[in-house]
């Protein structure tokens, strides 16, 4: 004994391992995307950290597999994630969208409810706060999914990525200018409606009594702290889009990368096969 045993792994990854293994029955696997969990893949399948749930600076989400996957029967493209520990089975219809139709969509619920009983079943769907169906569109008109996940045109796919973070780059310069804005303007402007409320409707105090006026000035101060809450919250939602697209395509610049490493792999054990022959 050498004292270099191997780590033992946790239910978590064992679960994952098997959810796998299941799912693959099924569906044929592309990419795989991990949160905190560790498990063998083929080598022919990319493997990739979980953006998303990377990113965030609290450490409350549980670990979790989510897999991109083929529907063997009608090619539909679909993205699955399973949460061990909550028994829970997640469908994102949002980074798929139009990638499947609604009958490959039925058939994986099917086979999941079918494999997996006892877990609950959520589908996502496109989230308005989130500008969830903006995103994809804008991320579909540069590259679809499809192509980032099958397609051989590797330099293709790379120029359409490129792009792609253009698009991300000038949209998060547009929310930077949003914010700004409302900065700049939000201080003069609710000071000169504390001036206007208080001084000029203070002289139509007589005329319309004391209760109206002091009805206008919460009426006018009110009003522009609504509008400026708005223009606020549209910033960080424009923010929010532009993370969220930027995101997405360093997601897909990893997978590209990934596919091009195991097709360079693929070449060279190939030729290796071909000189020992």
């Amino acid at each position: 004994m050498n004292g270099t045993s191997k780590p033992t792994p946790s239910p978590d990854c064992d679960a994952c391992q098997r959810f796998v293994h299941a799912i693959s029955e099924f569906s044929r696997l592309h990419v795989v995307k991990l949160y905190r969990i560790s498990i063998v893949l083929p080598e022919t399948v990319p493997q990739l950290p979980c953006l998303d749930h990377e990113a965030m600076l609290h450490e409350d989400i549980s670990p979790h597999a989510a897999m991109y996957v083929e529907d063997l029967d009608s090619a539909g493209l679909h993205e699955v994630v399973y949460i061990p520990a909550r028994q829970r089975i997640e469908i994102d219809i949002v980074s798929t969208s139009d990638e499947h139709t609604v009958e490959s969509h039925l058939h994986l619920i099917q086979q999941l409810k079918q494999r997996f009983p006892d877990f609950d079943l959520r589908i996502e769907g496109p989230s308005w706060l989130r500008g969830d169906k903006r995103v994809a569109r804008a991320c579909r008109a540069q590259i679809p999914l499809r192509d980032v996940l099958l397609g051989t045109d590797f330099e293709r796919s790379t120029n359409a990525l490129h792009r792609l973070r253009t698009v991300s780059e000038l949209m998060e310069k547009e929310s930077r200018v949003a914010s700004w804005s409302v900065r700049t303007v939000t201080g003069p402007f609710l000071a000169l409606a504390g001036f206007v409320s208080y001084n000029v409707l203070g002289l139509l105090s007589e005329q319309l009594g004391d209760s109206w006026v002091e009805g206008l000035r919460y009426a006018l101060v009110g009003s522009l702290g609504a509008a400026f809450l708005y223009l606020g919250l549209k910033a960080v939602h424009l923010t929010e889009m532009s993370n969220r697209v930027w995101k997405r395509s360093s997601e897909y610049g990893l997978i590209l990368a990934e596919r091009r490493r195991i097709a360079d792999n693929e070449v060279a054990t190939q030729g290796s096969s071909r000189v020992a022959e």
